[in-house]
């Protein structure tokens, strides 16, 4: 049996199932566009402020204390999964977030009516004179995104330090081999296929240097500054207390803000942990795909290592095995990089005193967290913990590479050596070979300065 709720437009049926309420439901009506609602750490950050707000209040003496305690108490349960259906309204909404901001106070407010005896819908415990005391979505949402976002940098950062410490192991795991270096897919000096894993750990170390500052930003809140950032309707008191209590619910050490206005209106903290995160993916797609390549054939490739195999890589091709882990990494670092763009246009598109896009950043915000710390989970543990080099076909490239002859520079001159190098290729000879039949050295002195293992270092003495 349906109840009945009514609002400033009318009143509606809502079903008795349901603990949203009017607004949610308008919502639902109006917002048919993706299918696809808040992440359920966005949903989650708004129920952790608005338990904050709800301390906050009780302790400042504007809220009685059987409300507050029933709103804590269904606070509580949302966050334990209970209600995890309860949040049905569209990502694409009005710009600052109302109606999501709504349907959080609406199922917190009738979840505490029943705590109280009383039945859903009967405002007992009232979504926006109790739930939304002293706040507006103005400064929820946004406050609700730092929030999540700040949280999962935490679990981001851990799966980037696996990743880094898989690099690092192959990187001396394999630290004797060498291979051909290429620069624009041609053959180009060696270096160590050791060489090639450490600088892949330094490019991640950089990126979680990044990330981790870009987060420290997002701690600085401006939740207590209500619809403009100037604290109407609050107490003076209001904004550190919700910033204590949220701190001792999460221990993540969140600050008040320096400007509750400029926090207000400017999302740019947001764009730059995106930022940070459209970086991390820049340079995972690239090592992605550099594992790829290196792995590529078995027959017809480089097949300079092998990644593990996790799947059947074919349904038509038996036997066949794909790379998939790194293009799994490969598809999640360009939907960041994608979700990036759209956050900046975001940020950039506030007008006076709100930024009205604040659904889309978020959500877009929080995705790329989630995606890009799975995949580098998957990438460290699935494939780069297991990659095998093969030696032989390493070696036998660089053996084989023309581009040993620049070690010879410092003695013949440039373009003697560039002569022999193009004759090298003409006649299909190694370099080696020619320069010993033509007389310019002799077998033993060739072998000394072509010796891959000393190119992949500084090499000439000082004079």
């Amino acid at each position: 049996m349906p109840r009945i709720e009514k609002d400033s437009f009318g009143e509606k049926e809502v079903p008795d199932s349901a603990y949203y309420g009017v607004h949610t439901l308008r919502s639902i009506d109006n917002f048919r566009i993706s299918g696809r609602q808040f992440p359920q750490e966005f949903i989650f950050a708004i129920v952790k402020i608005k338990k904050a707000c709800c301390r906050a209040n009780l302790e400042l003496g504007l809220l009685e204390t059987g409300k507050a305690e029933a709103i804590l108490r269904a606070c509580d349960e949302i966050l334990a999964g209970k209600f995890d259906g309860q949040f049905p309204v569209d990502r694409f909404q009005a710009g600052s977030g109302t109606s999501t901001n709504m349907n959080v106070n609406e199922v917190i407010a009738n979840r505490a009516c029943e705590l109280l005896g009383k039945g859903k819908g009967s405002k007992a415990v009232h979504p926006n004179d109790d739930v939304n005391m002293g706040q507006s979505t103005n400064d929820v949402i946004p406050a609700a995104m730092r929030v999540a976002c700040a949280e999962l940098s935490g679990e981001l950062l851990e799966n980037i330090g696996g990743l880094i410490a898989a690099l690092e192991q192959k990187g001396e795991e394999f630290s004797q081999i060498l291979k051909a270096g290429r620069t624009h897919l041609q053959d180009a000096l060696p270096i160590t296929l050791g060489q090639e894993f450490f600088a892949y750990a330094e490019a991640m170390k950089k990126q979680s240097k990044r990330i981790r500052e870009s987060a420290e930003y997002l701690k600085e809140l401006g939740i207590g500054g209500n619809a403009v950032g100037t604290g109407i309707n609050t107490a003076p008191e209001f904004r550190e207390t919700i910033v204590k209590n949220l701190n001792e619910g999460t221990g993540m050490g969140f600050r008040v803000c320096g400007n509750g206005i400029e926090a207000t209106q400017f999302l740019t903290d947001m764009a730059g942990f995106s930022s940070s995160l459209k970086l991390l993916a820049i340079d995972l797609n690239k090592i992605s795909n550099d594992l790829r390549l290196m792995n590529s054939g078995p027959r017809t490739g480089l097949a300079e290592i092998q990644l593990p195999p996790v799947e059947p890589g074919s349904s038509i091709m038996p036997g066949k095995i794909n790379p998939s882990i790194a293009e799994a990494v490969n598809m999640a670092c360009m939907q960041a990089i994608g979700n990036d763009t759209a956050i900046t246009l975001g940020c950039a598109s506030g007008q006076l005193e709100l930024n009205t896009n604040m659904p889309l950043i978020g959500c877009n915000s929080i995705e790329s967290a989630k995606i890009l710390s799975g995949a580098t989970r998957d990438f460290s543990g699935k494939c780069v913990a297991g990659i095998k080099a093969n030696r032989e076909k390493c070696e036998w490239y660089v053996q084989n590479s023309a581009a040993l002859a620049t070690a010879l520079n410092p003695l013949l001159g440039y373009d003697q050596v560039a002569a022999l190098v193009k004759e090298s290729l003409a006649r299909d000879r190694p370099i080696k070979e020619l320069i010993v039949e033509k007389g310019l050295m002799t077998r033993l002195e060739a072998d000394e300065k072509l010796n891959p293992g000393k190119l992949t270092k500084p090499n000439l003495k000082a004079r």
